[in-house]
């Protein structure tokens, strides 16, 4: 099983928590590879996502002016190409950028033109989503919102909510989503990771995604995966993550082979490829040794993907071919 020549989809991927050392040691050289694996890279096994999630700082220091934006998209490209990316959806929170005097809809004019220039260049098909974060006030979530209608027929494609999902309650993102809806604008939000089946319950209620980042623990609730059938909501699933923010101890204890063999709409992502050191592919090995998934499982979670995306149906379409081509013609 080649499963490096397997064409891949991610969806669920943070621009600011995916910095290779190569391009930190390119912003700071006073970064050695000693200290982007100590404070950079968090440990197999964090106490919970907070603590996980007190890497990500590092990574946003060093995205403060245009010329370091573009270096980060640059090496995120050169990560997806190695690792056979076809197409992928870039989550970031551009109010985290200002921090040298640029404007939020700035930062997001310097990432979509840089995505751009390295999706024409790799052939990497991709798209933007902009993050609000649940410590965000409800008009800074309003302000990510309001870029993700004002940069509309750009790479820019949807909405999320991300960040410490236990901490924070939704109530002051409620009103963004609302908009994001009236607006017709692509939702996607984080839920049922540092919190059960409930947290996926309210955010479907209030926020109305149709997907879910992460959504891994909805396995508690059988009720919970006939809503997720019914009406087709995806779930962006990190297995690796999960494993790192000490959901589940052993990566054969994850629920994702459940929740696929249940169908629910699923597919595999990194979630942050610098907290988290890993690749799809190595996701995939991971599924094969875990769960003997094979050649068909990895296509069928991919076009599950594609389906969920946030692009137009052609596009789709031609994806989809693309993927069904080129796995037919992989051992």
């Amino acid at each position: 099983m080649d499963i490096h020549a397997y064409p891949k989809v991610e969806l669920h991927l943070h621009l600011d928590c995916s910095l290779s050392y190569e391009v930190v040691h390119t912003i700071d050289p006073t970064v050695t590879e000693e200290i982007y694996h100590r404070e950079f890279v968090a440990p197999a096994k964090c106490i919970n996502l907070v603590d996980f999630l007190k890497r990500a700082p590092m990574g946003i220091a060093l995205m403060q002016t245009p010329q370091h934006l573009r270096l980060v998209v640059k090496d995120l490209f050169a990560q997806l190409q190695r690792d056979n990316v076809i197409y992928a959806e870039i989550r970031f929170a551009p109010l985290l950028h200002t921090e040298q005097g640029l404007t939020p809809a700035e930062v997001v004019r310097i990432v979509e033109a840089a995505t751009s220039e390295a999706s024409a260049e790799t052939g990497i098909e991709a798209r933007l989503l902009l993050c609000a974060l649940r410590h965000f006030t409800a008009e800074e979530s309003l302000q990510t919102v309001r870029l993700v209608e004002q940069f509309q027929g750009t790479t820019v494609a949807g909405l999320d909510l991300a960040g410490d999902e236990a901490g924070y309650p939704l109530d002051a993102h409620i009103p963004a989503f609302q908009y994001a809806i009236e607006h017709g604008l692509a939702r996607t939000a984080h839920a049922g990771e540092a919190r059960g089946a409930a947290s996926v319950w309210e955010t479907l209620e209030h926020l109305q995604p149709t997907r879910i980042g992460h959504g891994v623990r909805s396995s508690e609730d059988p009720n919970l995966l006939d809503k997720l059938r019914a009406e087709g909501i995806h779930l962006e699933l990190c297995p690796m993550s999960n494993l790192q923010t000490n959901i589940y101890d052993i990566y054969a204890d994850h629920p994702i082979d459940y929740l696929y063999r249940q169908g629910v709409a699923l597919n595999v992502n990194t979630d942050c490829r610098m907290i988290t050191p890993v690749t799809l592919k190595r996701e995939y090995e991971q599924l094969h040794a875990n769960f003997q998934w094979n050649k068909q499982d990895f296509l069928t979670c991919n076009l599950y993907a594609v389906e969920a995306a946030f692009i137009p149906a052609e596009l789709k379409h031609r994806l989809k071919e693309r993927l069904q081509e080129a796995y037919a013609a992989c051992d």
